[in-house]
Protein backbone atom coordinates (compact mmCIF):
# COMPACT_ATOMS: atom_id res chain seq x y z
CA UNK A 1 0.00 0.00 0.00
CA UNK A 2 1.30 3.47 -1.05
CA UNK A 3 2.11 5.47 1.92
CA UNK A 4 2.61 9.50 1.10
CA UNK A 5 2.17 11.96 3.96
CA UNK A 6 -1.13 13.65 2.61
CA UNK A 7 -3.58 12.47 0.72
CA UNK A 8 -6.00 14.74 -0.96
CA UNK A 9 -9.15 13.71 -2.81
CA UNK A 10 -10.67 16.60 -5.21
CA UNK A 11 -8.57 18.88 -7.29
CA UNK A 12 -10.29 21.88 -7.66
CA UNK A 13 -8.82 25.26 -6.46
CA UNK A 14 -9.42 23.91 -2.71
CA UNK A 15 -7.65 20.54 -3.39
CA UNK A 16 -5.30 21.58 -5.50
CA UNK A 17 -3.89 24.67 -3.49
CA UNK A 18 -3.92 22.42 -0.49
CA UNK A 19 -1.55 19.71 -2.57
CA UNK A 20 0.79 22.72 -3.84
CA UNK A 21 1.18 24.31 -0.27
CA UNK A 22 2.15 20.59 1.79
CA UNK A 23 4.43 19.96 -1.28
CA UNK A 24 5.98 23.34 -0.65
CA UNK A 25 6.42 22.56 2.90
CA UNK A 26 8.53 19.08 2.32
CA UNK A 27 5.37 16.52 2.45
CA UNK A 28 4.90 13.70 -0.28
CA UNK A 29 1.22 14.42 -1.28
CA UNK A 30 -1.14 12.26 -3.42
CA UNK A 31 -4.36 13.71 -5.71
CA UNK A 32 -6.70 12.37 -6.96
CA UNK A 33 -9.05 13.95 -9.22
CA UNK A 34 -12.05 11.78 -11.08
CA UNK A 35 -12.45 14.49 -13.92
CA UNK A 36 -9.43 17.25 -14.18
CA UNK A 37 -7.71 19.06 -12.15
CA UNK A 38 -9.10 22.94 -11.53
CA UNK A 39 -12.84 21.23 -10.90
CA UNK A 40 -16.03 23.35 -11.31
CA UNK A 41 -13.90 27.23 -10.99
CA UNK A 42 -12.01 26.04 -13.95
CA UNK A 43 -13.92 24.11 -16.07
CA UNK A 44 -17.41 25.38 -15.39
CA UNK A 45 -17.54 27.87 -13.23
CA UNK A 46 -15.47 30.76 -12.16
CA UNK A 47 -13.45 31.17 -14.90
CA UNK A 48 -15.03 30.44 -18.43
CA UNK A 49 -17.98 32.14 -17.06
CA UNK A 50 -15.75 35.39 -16.83
CA UNK A 51 -14.61 34.92 -20.00
CA UNK A 52 -18.25 35.22 -21.23
CA UNK A 53 -19.37 38.06 -19.22
CA UNK A 54 -15.97 40.04 -20.47
CA UNK A 55 -17.34 39.10 -23.52
CA UNK A 56 -20.82 40.78 -23.00
CA UNK A 57 -19.07 43.57 -21.41
CA UNK A 58 -17.47 44.34 -25.02
CA UNK A 59 -20.73 43.97 -26.78
CA UNK A 60 -22.51 46.57 -24.18
CA UNK A 61 -19.55 48.72 -25.17
CA UNK A 62 -20.08 48.79 -28.85
CA UNK A 63 -24.13 49.70 -27.42
CA UNK A 64 -22.81 52.86 -25.11
CA UNK A 65 -20.20 53.92 -27.91
CA UNK A 66 -22.65 54.36 -30.22
CA UNK A 67 -25.59 55.79 -27.50
CA UNK A 68 -23.49 57.79 -25.61
CA UNK A 69 -20.30 58.67 -26.98
CA UNK A 70 -21.37 59.40 -30.49
CA UNK A 71 -19.14 56.74 -31.54
CA UNK A 72 -20.23 55.61 -34.94
CA UNK A 73 -19.78 51.85 -34.07
CA UNK A 74 -21.50 48.99 -34.92
CA UNK A 75 -22.28 45.66 -34.28
CA UNK A 76 -22.99 43.03 -36.89
CA UNK A 77 -23.51 39.55 -35.11
CA UNK A 78 -21.77 37.77 -32.32
CA UNK A 79 -19.84 34.68 -33.65
CA UNK A 80 -20.45 32.18 -31.24
CA UNK A 81 -18.36 29.86 -32.16
CA UNK A 82 -15.59 32.02 -31.97
CA UNK A 83 -16.84 33.14 -28.80
CA UNK A 84 -16.78 29.66 -27.57
CA UNK A 85 -13.22 28.90 -29.01
CA UNK A 86 -11.93 31.96 -26.90
CA UNK A 87 -13.28 30.75 -23.80
CA UNK A 88 -12.26 27.34 -24.10
CA UNK A 89 -8.53 28.26 -25.26
CA UNK A 90 -8.30 30.29 -21.66
CA UNK A 91 -9.58 27.58 -19.83
CA UNK A 92 -7.65 25.14 -21.57
CA UNK A 93 -4.24 27.20 -21.01
CA UNK A 94 -5.45 27.42 -17.93
CA UNK A 95 -6.01 23.93 -16.85
CA UNK A 96 -2.60 23.19 -18.87
CA UNK A 97 -1.12 25.82 -15.95
CA UNK A 98 -2.32 23.77 -13.19
CA UNK A 99 -1.13 20.92 -14.38
CA UNK A 100 2.18 21.94 -14.47
CA UNK A 101 2.20 23.51 -10.89
CA UNK A 102 1.16 20.41 -9.86
CA UNK A 103 4.21 18.60 -11.73
CA UNK A 104 6.64 21.16 -10.84
CA UNK A 105 5.73 20.80 -6.99
CA UNK A 106 6.16 16.78 -7.13
CA UNK A 107 2.41 16.20 -6.46
CA UNK A 108 1.53 12.57 -7.66
CA UNK A 109 -1.96 13.11 -9.35
CA UNK A 110 -4.17 9.90 -9.49
CA UNK A 111 -7.33 9.81 -12.01
CA UNK A 112 -9.94 8.12 -11.14
CA UNK A 113 -12.85 7.32 -7.90
CA UNK A 114 -12.04 7.59 -4.42
CA UNK A 115 -14.13 5.90 -1.36
CA UNK A 116 -12.56 5.87 1.62
CA UNK A 117 -11.80 2.31 3.17
CA UNK A 118 -10.46 3.72 6.80
CA UNK A 119 -9.94 7.04 8.91
CA UNK A 120 -6.94 7.74 6.71
CA UNK A 121 -7.13 5.43 3.72
CA UNK A 122 -8.47 5.60 0.08
CA UNK A 123 -8.90 2.93 -2.52
CA UNK A 124 -8.85 4.74 -6.16
CA UNK A 125 -10.56 3.35 -9.15
CA UNK A 126 -10.66 4.65 -12.73
CA UNK A 127 -9.38 3.59 -15.64
CA UNK A 128 -7.35 7.43 -15.56
CA UNK A 129 -6.18 9.66 -18.04
CA UNK A 130 -2.75 10.66 -19.49
CA UNK A 131 -0.92 14.16 -18.29
CA UNK A 132 1.87 15.72 -16.27
CA UNK A 133 1.86 14.03 -13.54
CA UNK A 134 -0.79 11.80 -13.78
CA UNK A 135 -1.07 8.12 -13.07
CA UNK A 136 -4.10 5.74 -12.87
CA UNK A 137 -4.67 3.94 -16.03
CA UNK A 138 -4.63 0.41 -16.37
CA UNK A 139 -2.65 -1.62 -19.14
CA UNK A 140 -3.81 -1.76 -22.25
CA UNK A 141 -7.19 0.20 -21.23
CA UNK A 142 -8.07 -1.38 -17.89
CA UNK A 143 -9.12 -0.29 -14.86
CA UNK A 144 -6.93 0.05 -12.26
CA UNK A 145 -7.07 0.23 -8.53
CA UNK A 146 -4.80 2.32 -5.74
CA UNK A 147 -5.02 0.94 -2.03
CA UNK A 148 -3.76 4.49 -0.44
CA UNK A 149 -2.81 5.48 3.30
CA UNK A 150 -1.72 8.54 4.91
CA UNK A 151 0.63 9.29 7.16
CA UNK A 152 -0.34 12.55 8.42
CA UNK A 153 -3.35 13.22 7.13
CA UNK A 154 -6.53 12.79 4.31
CA UNK A 155 -8.10 16.03 3.08
CA UNK A 156 -11.73 16.50 1.24
CA UNK A 157 -11.91 18.60 -1.18
CA UNK A 158 -15.04 17.19 -3.22
CA UNK A 159 -16.73 20.48 -4.07
CA UNK A 160 -20.28 20.59 -5.32
CA UNK A 161 -22.69 20.53 -8.18
CA UNK A 162 -25.87 22.74 -9.10
CA UNK A 163 -28.92 21.91 -7.09
CA UNK A 164 -31.78 20.84 -9.52
CA UNK A 165 -35.70 21.23 -8.65
CA UNK A 166 -37.88 18.43 -7.96
CA UNK A 167 -39.64 17.37 -12.24
CA UNK A 168 -37.59 19.72 -13.80
CA UNK A 169 -34.69 17.98 -15.49
CA UNK A 170 -31.87 19.12 -16.61
CA UNK A 171 -31.38 18.43 -20.38
CA UNK A 172 -28.94 20.63 -21.70
CA UNK A 173 -30.72 22.47 -24.26
CA UNK A 174 -34.40 23.89 -22.63
CA UNK A 175 -33.55 23.35 -19.06
CA UNK A 176 -29.93 23.81 -17.78
CA UNK A 177 -28.41 24.72 -14.98
CA UNK A 178 -25.09 27.04 -14.42
CA UNK A 179 -22.56 23.99 -14.83
CA UNK A 180 -24.08 23.67 -18.30
CA UNK A 181 -25.72 26.70 -18.95
CA UNK A 182 -22.42 28.51 -20.88
CA UNK A 183 -22.42 24.81 -23.04
CA UNK A 184 -25.55 24.78 -24.57
CA UNK A 185 -26.33 25.12 -28.23
CA UNK A 186 -26.12 28.74 -29.34
CA UNK A 187 -28.04 31.77 -27.82
CA UNK A 188 -31.46 31.88 -26.73
CA UNK A 189 -33.68 34.27 -27.59
CA UNK A 190 -34.84 34.35 -24.35
CA UNK A 191 -33.91 33.01 -21.07
CA UNK A 192 -35.98 32.71 -17.53
CA UNK A 193 -33.80 32.84 -14.73
CA UNK A 194 -34.35 30.76 -11.56
CA UNK A 195 -32.55 32.55 -8.73
CA UNK A 196 -31.35 35.66 -7.91
CA UNK A 197 -27.89 34.90 -5.93
CA UNK A 198 -24.69 35.60 -7.93
CA UNK A 199 -24.76 32.91 -10.40
CA UNK A 200 -28.38 33.82 -11.87
CA UNK A 201 -27.51 37.81 -11.17
CA UNK A 202 -24.52 36.55 -13.77
CA UNK A 203 -26.23 34.61 -16.06
CA UNK A 204 -28.90 36.60 -16.52
CA UNK A 205 -26.68 39.85 -17.01
CA UNK A 206 -24.81 37.83 -19.75
CA UNK A 207 -27.40 36.81 -22.18
CA UNK A 208 -29.07 40.46 -21.58
CA UNK A 209 -25.71 41.85 -22.91
CA UNK A 210 -26.18 39.11 -26.20
CA UNK A 211 -29.65 40.54 -26.78
CA UNK A 212 -31.95 37.76 -25.46
CA UNK A 213 -34.95 38.79 -23.17
CA UNK A 214 -34.37 37.93 -19.65
CA UNK A 215 -36.50 37.24 -16.66
CA UNK A 216 -34.78 36.54 -13.70
CA UNK A 217 -36.75 35.05 -10.74
CA UNK A 218 -35.84 35.18 -6.75
CA UNK A 219 -37.98 33.49 -4.08
CA UNK A 220 -36.55 35.90 -1.81
CA UNK A 221 -37.54 38.99 -1.12
CA UNK A 222 -34.55 40.73 -2.83
CA UNK A 223 -32.50 39.69 -5.09
CA UNK A 224 -28.50 38.95 -3.66
CA UNK A 225 -30.13 38.64 -0.30
CA UNK A 226 -27.11 37.80 1.23
CA UNK A 227 -26.22 41.01 0.51
CA UNK A 228 -26.73 44.45 2.29
CA UNK A 229 -30.45 45.81 1.11
CA UNK A 230 -28.66 48.84 -0.47
CA UNK A 231 -26.84 46.92 -2.39
CA UNK A 232 -29.76 44.79 -3.87
CA UNK A 233 -31.94 47.72 -4.25
CA UNK A 234 -28.97 49.25 -6.71
CA UNK A 235 -28.26 46.37 -8.09
CA UNK A 236 -32.28 46.12 -9.26
CA UNK A 237 -32.30 49.49 -10.42
CA UNK A 238 -29.39 48.55 -12.47
CA UNK A 239 -30.72 45.37 -13.51
CA UNK A 240 -33.94 46.77 -14.60
CA UNK A 241 -32.20 50.13 -16.37
CA UNK A 242 -30.64 47.51 -19.10
CA UNK A 243 -34.24 45.51 -19.81
CA UNK A 244 -34.16 43.03 -17.05
CA UNK A 245 -37.67 41.88 -15.98
CA UNK A 246 -36.62 41.25 -12.03
CA UNK A 247 -38.95 39.01 -10.25
CA UNK A 248 -38.25 39.25 -6.35
CA UNK A 249 -40.24 37.98 -3.78
CA UNK A 250 -41.96 35.39 -6.29
CA UNK A 251 -42.08 31.53 -6.31
CA UNK A 252 -42.05 28.56 -9.21
CA UNK A 253 -45.19 26.82 -9.43
CA UNK A 254 -44.47 24.47 -12.38
CA UNK A 255 -43.11 24.25 -15.32
CA UNK A 256 -43.09 21.88 -18.97
CA UNK A 257 -40.34 21.69 -21.10
CA UNK A 258 -42.53 22.42 -24.90
CA UNK A 259 -41.36 21.58 -28.36
CA UNK A 260 -39.50 25.23 -28.69
CA UNK A 261 -38.82 26.18 -25.00
CA UNK A 262 -40.63 25.94 -21.74
CA UNK A 263 -43.69 27.31 -20.15
CA UNK A 264 -43.42 28.16 -16.20
CA UNK A 265 -46.10 29.34 -14.00
CA UNK A 266 -44.72 31.79 -11.08
CA UNK A 267 -46.81 33.19 -8.22
CA UNK A 268 -45.31 36.88 -8.06
CA UNK A 269 -45.35 38.80 -4.66
CA UNK A 270 -48.80 39.87 -5.12
CA UNK A 271 -49.55 36.65 -5.15
CA UNK A 272 -50.45 37.15 -8.72
CA UNK A 273 -50.16 34.16 -10.64
CA UNK A 274 -47.95 34.89 -14.12
CA UNK A 275 -47.19 32.17 -16.89
CA UNK A 276 -43.80 32.94 -18.50
CA UNK A 277 -42.75 31.04 -21.84
CA UNK A 278 -38.67 31.16 -22.66
CA UNK A 279 -36.55 29.76 -25.65
CA UNK A 280 -34.51 28.43 -22.07
CA UNK A 281 -34.88 27.89 -18.78
CA UNK A 282 -31.66 28.38 -16.43
CA UNK A 283 -31.75 27.23 -12.89
CA UNK A 284 -29.57 28.81 -10.36
CA UNK A 285 -30.70 27.76 -7.33
CA UNK A 286 -27.41 27.18 -5.41
CA UNK A 287 -25.50 23.80 -4.93
CA UNK A 288 -25.23 21.19 -3.21
CA UNK A 289 -21.65 19.00 -1.88
CA UNK A 290 -20.71 15.89 -3.23
CA UNK A 291 -20.18 13.03 -1.29
CA UNK A 292 -21.39 10.20 -3.68
CA UNK A 293 -19.51 6.78 -4.07
CA UNK A 294 -16.87 8.69 -1.12
CA UNK A 295 -18.11 6.27 1.98
CA UNK A 296 -17.72 9.13 4.31
CA UNK A 297 -18.99 6.56 7.02
CA UNK A 298 -16.19 3.92 6.34
CA UNK A 299 -13.61 6.80 7.78
CA UNK A 300 -16.37 7.76 11.16
CA UNK A 301 -17.24 10.67 9.36
CA UNK A 302 -21.06 11.79 8.97
CA UNK A 303 -22.80 14.64 6.75
CA UNK A 304 -25.23 16.74 8.09
CA UNK A 305 -29.18 17.21 6.66
CA UNK A 306 -27.84 19.15 3.43
CA UNK A 307 -24.67 16.92 2.41
CA UNK A 308 -22.02 18.99 3.97
CA UNK A 309 -18.75 17.80 6.33
CA UNK A 310 -18.22 20.07 8.92
CA UNK A 311 -15.46 20.40 11.08
CA UNK A 312 -15.30 19.41 14.99
CA UNK A 313 -12.31 22.29 14.68
CA UNK A 314 -12.82 25.04 12.61
CA UNK A 315 -9.21 26.93 13.16
CA UNK A 316 -7.82 23.94 11.77
CA UNK A 317 -10.88 22.48 9.77
CA UNK A 318 -10.41 18.94 10.86
CA UNK A 319 -12.98 16.85 11.50
CA UNK A 320 -13.93 15.11 14.76
CA UNK A 321 -11.78 12.21 13.88
CA UNK A 322 -8.29 13.22 14.22
CA UNK A 323 -6.40 14.04 11.05
CA UNK A 324 -8.88 14.26 8.13
CA UNK A 325 -9.96 17.63 7.00
CA UNK A 326 -12.15 19.77 4.53
CA UNK A 327 -11.83 22.55 2.83
CA UNK A 328 -13.91 24.05 -0.58
CA UNK A 329 -17.55 23.60 -1.11
CA UNK A 330 -17.90 20.57 0.96
CA UNK A 331 -18.05 22.87 4.30
CA UNK A 332 -21.11 24.25 5.49
CA UNK A 333 -21.73 27.69 6.68
CA UNK A 334 -19.91 30.18 7.32
CA UNK A 335 -17.73 28.56 4.68
CA UNK A 336 -19.00 30.28 1.51
CA UNK A 337 -18.70 28.66 -1.21
CA UNK A 338 -16.09 30.89 -2.94
CA UNK A 339 -13.36 29.78 -5.04
CA UNK A 340 -11.03 32.30 -3.08
CA UNK A 341 -11.86 30.98 0.17
CA UNK A 342 -10.73 27.59 -0.63
CA UNK A 343 -7.72 28.86 -1.63
CA UNK A 344 -7.10 30.19 2.06
CA UNK A 345 -8.52 27.19 3.35
CA UNK A 346 -6.13 24.50 1.53
CA UNK A 347 -3.43 26.73 2.66
CA UNK A 348 -4.56 26.58 6.12
CA UNK A 349 -5.06 23.00 6.20
CA UNK A 350 -1.48 22.16 4.48
CA UNK A 351 -0.07 24.27 6.91
CA UNK A 352 -1.55 22.44 9.91
CA UNK A 353 -0.39 18.89 8.38
CA UNK A 354 2.85 20.34 8.03
CA UNK A 355 3.23 21.45 12.24
CA UNK A 356 2.84 25.09 11.24
CA UNK A 357 0.96 27.60 12.92
CA UNK A 358 -1.50 29.21 10.48
CA UNK A 359 -4.48 31.88 11.48
CA UNK A 360 -7.87 30.87 10.97
CA UNK A 361 -9.72 31.82 8.03
CA UNK A 362 -11.97 34.66 8.62
CA UNK A 363 -14.73 34.59 6.71
CA UNK A 364 -16.14 37.84 7.38
CA UNK A 365 -13.45 39.15 5.83
CA UNK A 366 -13.44 36.94 2.14
CA UNK A 367 -14.41 39.32 -0.24
CA UNK A 368 -17.98 38.45 -1.99
CA UNK A 369 -18.32 39.37 -5.97
CA UNK A 370 -20.90 39.76 -8.88
CA UNK A 371 -19.70 39.70 -11.99
CA UNK A 372 -23.10 40.62 -13.44
CA UNK A 373 -23.42 44.55 -15.06
CA UNK A 374 -23.72 46.50 -12.96
CA UNK A 375 -21.09 44.77 -10.28
CA UNK A 376 -21.44 44.10 -6.95
CA UNK A 377 -18.50 43.84 -4.41
CA UNK A 378 -18.53 43.78 -0.43
CA UNK A 379 -16.63 42.15 2.52
CA UNK A 380 -17.94 42.75 5.59
CA UNK A 381 -21.16 42.85 7.63
CA UNK A 382 -24.23 43.87 6.15
CA UNK A 383 -25.96 46.89 7.90
CA UNK A 384 -28.28 44.71 9.08
CA UNK A 385 -26.10 42.08 10.06
CA UNK A 386 -24.24 44.63 12.11
CA UNK A 387 -27.40 45.70 13.91
CA UNK A 388 -28.47 42.36 14.77
CA UNK A 389 -25.05 41.42 16.48
CA UNK A 390 -25.69 44.35 18.71
CA UNK A 391 -23.35 46.78 17.19
CA UNK A 392 -24.53 50.40 17.84
CA UNK A 393 -23.53 51.08 13.80
CA UNK A 394 -22.81 54.43 11.51
CA UNK A 395 -22.78 54.38 7.80
CA UNK A 396 -21.90 56.79 4.91
CA UNK A 397 -23.52 55.96 1.24
CA UNK A 398 -21.57 57.77 -1.48
CA UNK A 399 -23.02 57.76 -4.79
CA UNK A 400 -20.14 56.78 -7.48
CA UNK A 401 -21.95 59.47 -9.47
CA UNK A 402 -20.54 61.87 -7.03
CA UNK A 403 -16.97 61.40 -8.37
CA UNK A 404 -15.86 62.42 -12.03
CA UNK A 405 -15.15 59.20 -13.31
CA UNK A 406 -18.38 57.60 -11.77
CA UNK A 407 -19.97 60.18 -14.22
CA UNK A 408 -17.33 59.03 -17.12
CA UNK A 409 -18.64 55.55 -16.82
CA UNK A 410 -22.46 56.70 -16.36
CA UNK A 411 -23.81 53.75 -14.59
CA UNK A 412 -24.55 54.41 -11.22
CA UNK A 413 -24.13 52.95 -8.51
CA UNK A 414 -23.01 53.61 -4.58
CA UNK A 415 -20.14 53.02 -1.74
CA UNK A 416 -21.70 52.12 1.08
CA UNK A 417 -19.69 51.76 4.61
CA UNK A 418 -20.64 50.24 8.05
CA UNK A 419 -18.59 51.40 10.54
CA UNK A 420 -19.26 50.55 14.59
CA UNK A 421 -20.28 54.24 15.81
CA UNK A 422 -17.18 55.64 16.72
CA UNK A 423 -14.89 52.11 16.22
CA UNK A 424 -14.10 49.76 13.53
CA UNK A 425 -14.95 49.56 10.38
CA UNK A 426 -17.72 46.16 10.03
CA UNK A 427 -18.77 46.65 6.55
CA UNK A 428 -17.76 48.09 2.63
CA UNK A 429 -20.40 46.56 -0.14
CA UNK A 430 -19.87 48.21 -3.51
CA UNK A 431 -22.32 48.40 -6.44
CA UNK A 432 -20.86 49.97 -10.09
CA UNK A 433 -18.59 49.30 -13.08
CA UNK A 434 -15.53 47.48 -12.22
CA UNK A 435 -16.40 47.58 -8.08
CA UNK A 436 -14.97 44.00 -8.63
CA UNK A 437 -11.11 45.46 -8.61
CA UNK A 438 -12.15 48.04 -5.77
CA UNK A 439 -12.96 45.12 -3.10
CA UNK A 440 -9.03 44.40 -2.26
CA UNK A 441 -8.42 47.62 0.29
CA UNK A 442 -11.42 47.32 1.78
CA UNK A 443 -10.88 43.87 2.51
CA UNK A 444 -7.52 45.32 4.55
CA UNK A 445 -9.91 47.77 6.16
CA UNK A 446 -12.06 45.35 7.59
CA UNK A 447 -9.30 42.71 7.98
CA UNK A 448 -7.08 44.73 10.17
CA UNK A 449 -9.79 46.61 12.13
CA UNK A 450 -8.95 50.00 10.83
CA UNK A 451 -11.06 52.94 11.57
CA UNK A 452 -12.39 55.67 9.20
CA UNK A 453 -9.91 58.23 10.63
CA UNK A 454 -6.87 55.34 9.72
CA UNK A 455 -8.42 54.96 5.76
CA UNK A 456 -9.03 59.06 5.81
CA UNK A 457 -5.28 59.78 6.04
CA UNK A 458 -4.82 57.76 2.92
CA UNK A 459 -5.03 59.30 -0.50
CA UNK A 460 -7.11 58.11 -3.54
CA UNK A 461 -6.17 58.67 -6.75
CA UNK A 462 -7.75 61.53 -9.42
CA UNK A 463 -9.98 60.82 -10.98
CA UNK A 464 -10.75 57.34 -10.29
CA UNK A 465 -13.47 55.29 -9.19
CA UNK A 466 -11.60 54.64 -5.87
CA UNK A 467 -12.25 58.06 -4.84
CA UNK A 468 -15.66 57.19 -4.23
CA UNK A 469 -14.39 54.85 -1.37
CA UNK A 470 -11.80 57.36 -0.30
CA UNK A 471 -14.54 60.24 0.35
CA UNK A 472 -16.90 57.92 1.95
CA UNK A 473 -14.12 57.17 4.82
CA UNK A 474 -13.53 61.20 4.84
CA UNK A 475 -16.85 61.61 5.58
CA UNK A 476 -17.16 59.36 8.58
CA UNK A 477 -13.83 61.00 10.07
CA UNK A 478 -15.47 64.18 9.60
CA UNK A 479 -13.39 65.92 6.91
CA UNK A 480 -15.88 65.22 3.83
CA UNK A 481 -15.64 67.43 0.56
CA UNK A 482 -18.69 66.79 -1.43
CA UNK A 483 -20.92 65.49 0.92
CA UNK A 484 -22.92 67.12 3.43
Amino acid sequence: MDLPDVIVIGGGTGGYSTALRAAALGLEVVLVERDKVGGTCLHRGCIPSKAMLHAAELVDGVAEARERWGVKATLDAVDWSALVATRDDIVARNHRGVQAHLAHAGVRVIAGSARLTGSRSVRVTGPGAAGPGVTGAGAGGERSVHDLSARRGLVLATGSRPRTLPGLAPDGRSVVTSDDALFAPGLPASVLVLGGGAIGVEYASFHRSLGAEVTLVEAADRIVPLEDADVSRHLTRGLKKRGIDVRAGARLLDAEVLRDGVRARVRTARGETLTLEAERLLVAVGRAPVTDGLDVAAAGLTTDARGFVAPADWDRLETAVPGVHVVGDLLPPPSLGLAHASFAEGLLVAETLAGLPSAPVDYAAVPRVTYSSPQTAAVGLSEAEARARGYEVETNTMPLTAVAKGMVHGQGGMVKVVTESGGRVLGVHLVGPHVSEMIAQSQLIVGWEAEPSDVARHIHPHPTLSEAVGEAFLTLAGRGLHQQ
